[in-house]
């Protein structure tokens, strides 16, 4: 059976995923682990390969997750990295975030605060089903402080300039959160949350890019 590795967002976990139609793909979780004083989002990636076991393996990344993808696809041989309402490089990083890193803006507000801004993240993430708002509280309530507070700050600052071969990008065109106009895929009228909200529209997608037959590729990031 076919294995592969999926990268939740920011703070979340499997939950994300359950939508989902991975078809007879072994679907194999990477856990997010809490992030040393200092460590860069290299760093970071390079502690997280311990959990991946196959060679060349196949990464699905949604929204940081997929930034963590990424970083992950330059230092290792992978055969296909799929992002989700994500990124590429730090191009695709909205510009007004990179003033707030620039200032450390993300570092005035305590992250407790934020986590209970519900109904500014639920119109961000384009949520208004209650069930998906709830499914969204669940996951903010559970993320760790310390790790959000990390995440945010690697994200706004994230400096990657290498846009990997075999990277592709699946975007919604509603995207308040991570706005993107020239991804590889689009779901008409998509939001942050689409890989719950869309899931079969995503599936598609997935199942198609998945059965596609690429040579992998190889970045050198020394």
């Amino acid at each position: 059976m076919k294995e592969i590795y999926l990268l939740s967002g920011l703070g979340a976990d499997e939950r994300v995923f359950n939508y989902l139609d991975l078809g007879a793909y072994k679907a194999n979780y990477i856990r997010w682990a809490n992030p040393d004083p200092g460590e860069t989002i290299v760093e970071y990636a390079r502690k997280l390969l311990t959990q991946i076991k196959s060679e060349c393996p196949i990464l699905v990344g949604v929204s940081f997750g997929g930034i963590i993808a990424v970083e992950i696809g330059k230092l290792v041989k992978t055969e296909k990295i799929i992002l989700i309402s994500s990124a590429k490089t730090s191009k695709d990083i909205p510009l007004h975030y990179k003033l707030m890193g620039k200032i450390s803006f993300n570092k005035l507000m305590p992250q407790r605060h934020l986590k209970k801004m519900h109904t500014v993240i639920a119109w961000f993430f384009s949520v208004s089903d209650t069930a998906e708002r709830e499914l969204l509280e669940e996951i903010i309530n559970d993320t760790d402080e310390c790790f959000l507070e990390w995440a945010i700050d690697q994200i706004i600052n994230w400096e990657n300039e290498i846009e990997l071969k075999n990277a592709v990008l699946i975007h919604g065109t509603k995207d308040r959160l991570l706005p993107n106009d020239h991804p590889d895929y689009s779901i008409i009228d998509g939001g942050h949350f689409m890989i719950v909200n869309r899931c079969k529209e995503v599936s598609v997608l997935l199942h198609k890019l998945l059965s596609e037959k690429k040579k992998a590729a190889v970045v050198d990031n020394h």
